[in-house]
């Protein structure tokens, strides 16, 4: 029997609304009563610039009151989505590859990244994350600070030995003096100063890698079995 090739129904808009509304208001357990006084406020805006504007009219003032309405509820639309990006940090603070999932989703088009570490302690879960743009190569480390020494030395050390100039940064996730909360990463990344042009980068990109996949590609010696192998020790 043919299977059907009919493409996948997407859901709607306001279905899409209403996830995200259920998502953000598990966060903000207060979020319909700000999205209410939000359009309300907007309706009292139009009404008393109906009011105050002559002539004083009762259709002025409905007119005015349908305005504020509307732009009450763009408001509140626009409240809702900049606290749903916040309940979406929220939520991945803490989880494994939760810095992966910001380095390939929030970062625009002027940085390349992947949700994919280029290096992981298979024991202890700690790994690090690449990326690269106009401002140079940033070396993201997720999980123990003591355990992640090695792992972000030896990706500083193969960047450096394909991108040798390119100036390369080292972002710990953490809630530290000298770490960087998730919610924090993409602006702290963003507001790195230019070093490269796009020819650079995109020669920088190609090295790293053609290196990345070089070194996933050999062969791993007989007798070591990989989900037995030791998790480095830290220096």
């Amino acid at each position: 029997m043919a299977r059907s090739t009919a493409p996948e129904k997407r859901p709607g808009f306001f279905s899409q609304l209403r996830t995200l509304y259920t998502f953000t208001q598990k966060a903000f357990r207060w979020l319909p009563f700000m999205l209410a006084g939000i359009v309300l406020l907007g309706i009292a805006v139009g009404v008393t610039v109906g009011l105050l504007i002559p002539p004083a009219a009762i259709w002025s003032v409905i007119l005015w009151g349908v305005t504020g309405l509307m732009l009450g509820v763009l408001g509140a639309l626009m409240s809702m989505t900049r606290l749903s990006t916040s309940a979406m940090y929220k939520k991945l603070d803490g989880m494994p590859g939760a810095a992966g999932h910001v380095l390939s989703t929030s970062l625009g088009r002027k940085w390349q990244a992947s949700d994919m570490p280029v290096g992981i302690n298979p024991k202890t879960q700690e790994a690090v994350y690449r990326a690269i743009g106009r401002g140079g190569v940033v070396i993201v480390g997720e999980g123990t600070r003591g355990r992640l020494t090695r792992l972000v030395n030896d990706e500083r050390m193969k960047v450096q030995r394909v991108a040798s100039g390119v100036p390369i940064h080292v972002f710990y996730i953490g809630h530290g003096s000298d770490e960087v909360p998730i919610a924090k990463l993409p602006g702290a990344i963003k507001s790195l100063p230019k070093a490269i042009d796009r020819t650079t980068m995109a020669a920088v990109i190609k090295r790293v890698d053609s290196v990345s996949q070089t070194l996933a590609s050999l062969p791993i010696p007989k007798g070591i079995d990989p989900t037995r192998a030791r998790a480095p020790r830290p220096r």
